[in-house]
C-alpha cells in the first residue's frame, strides 16, 4: 500500500489540473497562434508561467486505484500488476484464469 500522503498529493494535483485546464488551453492557443503579434503571444506565455506548476497535466502520475502503487500500472485496467494478480487469483476478474503449462 502506498503512503496516504502520496495518494492525497496526487489527488490535489488532479484537482488543480481540472481547475486550470480551460485557462491553460486558452493561453496555449494564444501563445502558439502565429497570426497574433509577438507581444501578445509573449504575454500569454508569461500568464501561463504564472499558473501553479501542479496545474500542468504532465506532472500527474498514474496510480493504482486499489493499492495506490505508482509503478507497473496498466492504463486499461487502472491498477497495478500486483493488484491485478490478486484479483485474478481470487476469481474476481471474469475470464481471467491463472495460467499453467
Amino acid at each position: 500500500m502506498a503512503k496516504v500522503s502520496m495518494i492525497n498529493r496526487e489527488k490535489r494535483r488532479q484537482a488543480l489540473v481540472d481547475k486550470y485546464a480551460t485557462k491553460r488551453a486558452e493561453l496555449k492557443a494564444i501563445a502558439s497562434n502565429q497570426a497574433l503579434p509577438m507581444e501578445e503571444r509573449f504575454k500569454a506565455r508569461l500568464k501561463l508561467a504564472d499558473l501553479p506548476r501542479n496545474s500542468s497535466a504532465t506532472r500527474l502520475h498514474n496510480r493504482c486505484l486499489v493499492s495506490g502503487r505508482p509503478k507497473a500500472y496498466y492504463r486499461k485496467l487502472k491498477m497495478s500488476r500486483i493488484a491485478l494478480r490478486d484479483y485474478a487469483s481470487r476469481g474476481e476478474i471474469p475470464g481471467m484464469v491463472k495460467s499453467s503449462w
